[in-house]
C-alpha cells in the first residue's frame, strides 16, 4: 500500500500480510481521519466491512478507469498502490456506487434462488430426455404426480434406474427448497415499499420487483433512462468511426441476473399490457423474436426505473403517460409516436 501523511506530506509504502489480526491492528492504530481507496475486486467485501466497523471512510474505484489513468504497460502491486494514492491526492479517484449490507444480503437471497432454479432446470432436462428416450412423452405433465409415477415405472437397467431415482429425489428436494425461497422473496418484497410499487405493473412478480429494487439501488444516481439501459447492459456495443456506424450485440456489461429477469418478466407483461403487446408485435415483425424480446425487456426496465424514480405505481404511470401523449411531450426511451404512456 501507499500512504500519504497530509500534515507532513510524507509518502510511505508498506506491505501487509493478510494473516490473523494484522490488518485490523494496522488500521485501528492509524490516527483519524483516514481515507482509503481500493480498486474493485471480487474478494473485497471483508475489507469494506472492516473499514465500516472501524469508522474509516473507504472508496471503491472503477478498475477500467483506474487502469486508463496509467498509460504505461508496467503493472504490479507497487505501481498500482502509487496510482491509487495519486488519484486520491488529485481528487480524480473514480469512485463507484456500493450497495449497503442490507442490499448485499438481499442480493445473496436472489442469487441463491436463481442458482437453485438453474440446477432444477438441468435436472428436469435430464429427466425429460430420459423419458423421451424410453418413449414417454408427457411434456409439462411429466412434473405432476402422475407423470413422476410414470417415469418411475419405466423398465431401465440397474445403472439407469439408479440415475433416475437420484434425479427424481434431487428434483423433489430442489423444488421444495425453491418454494421456500420463493416465500422468503415474497416476504422481503412485501416489506419494501419500492418492490411493492413495482409489483403493481402487470407481469412483474416479487422476484423481478425485488431484484430491480436491490440491484439498481438509488434510482436518482442514473442521469436518465439511457444511462440505466447502459448500466444494465441492454444497449448495443458500438465501434463507429467517421461517417460509418458499426453496431454489434448487447454490451452485457451490467448484472446478468437482472437482464434475465427483465426478459422473463417482459413476456408475461406483453400478455397483460396492451401497449407493450402492440410494441412487441411491431418489433417482432421488424426485428424477429430475439431482438423483440430484448426491446420489450428494455422498455419494461425503463418503466420500472421511472416508477422507482418518481415513486409512483402503475396506474399513476399510465395516467402521466396519457397526459404527456395528449400534450405532445417528448417521451423517455425509444420514441414511438402515438403509442401509450411514457417509457
Amino acid at each position: 500500500m501507499a500512504m500519504l501523511d497530509t500534515e507532513t506530506g510524507e509518502v510511505l509504502e508498506k506491505t501487509l500480510q493478510h494473516e490473523g489480526e494484522k490488518v485490523r491492528e494496522f488500521y485501528s492504530a492509524l490516527p483519524r481521519p483516514v481515507q482509503v481507496g481500493i480498486e474493485a475486486t471480487g474478494s473485497m467485501l471483508w475489507f469494506l466491512n472492516l473499514m465500516e466497523e472501524l469508522g474509516i471512510d473507504s472508496q471503491v474505484g472503477h478498475p477500467a478507469k483506474i487502469r486508463a489513468a496509467e498509460p504505461r504497460k508496467q503493472k504490479h502491486d507497487r505501481r498500482d498502490a502509487d496510482l491509487l494514492l495519486k488519484l486520491l491526492m488529485e481528487n480524480r479517484f473514480p469512485s463507484i456506487w456500493m450497495p449497503s449490507k442490507e442490499l448485499r444480503d438481499l442480493r445473496a437471497l436472489l442469487c441463491h434462488r436463481h442458482q437453485w432454479v438453474r440446477t432444477r432446470t438441468r435436472v428436469q432436462n435430464a429427466l425429460q430426455a430420459m423419458a423421451l428416450t424410453n418413449g414417454l412423452r408427457r411434456g409439462k405433465s411429466l412434473w405432476s404426480q402422475e407423470g413422476q409415477h410414470a417415469i418411475a415405472s419405466l423398465p431401465l437397467g440397474p445403472h439407469a434406474a439408479h440415475r433416475r431415482t437420484a434425479l427424481q429425489a434431487l428434483y423433489r428436494e430442489l423444488d421444495a427448497d425453491i418454494n421456500a425461497l420463493d416465500k422468503r422473496v415474497l416476504e422481503q418484497a412485501l416489506e419494501r415499499p419500492e418492490a411493492r410499487r413495482l409489483m403493481t405493473h402487470p407481469g412483474v412478480g416479487p422476484v423481478t420487483a425485488l431484484a430491480t429494487d436491490v440491484f439498481l439501488g438509488d434510482p436518482v444516481r442514473f442521469e436518465n433512462a439511457k444511462a440505466l439501459a447502459s448500466y444494465v447492459g441492454m444497449i448495443p456495443s458500438e465501434y463507429s468511426s467517421a461517417g460509418r456506424q458499426r453496431l454489434g450485440g448487447l454490451s452485457k456489461q451490467g448484472n446478468p441476473l437482472l437482464r434475465f429477469l427483465w426478459c422473463e418478466a417482459a413476456i408475461h407483461a406483453v400478455r397483460r399490457d396492451p401497449l407493450l403487446q402492440r410494441f412487441y408485435r411491431r418489433k417482432l415483425v421488424q426485428k424477429g423474436m430475439g431482438k423483440a424480446r430484448v426491446a420489450v425487456a428494455r422498455k419494461l426496465g425503463i418503466r420500472l426505473y421511472i416508477m422507482l424514480r418518481d415513486q409512483i405505481d402503475y396506474e399513476e404511470f399510465c395516467r402521466r403517460g396519457q397526459m404527456r401523449q395528449k400534450n405532445g411531450a417528448a417521451r423517455a426511451g425509444i420514441p414511438e409516436v402515438g403509442y401509450g404512456p411514457s417509457l
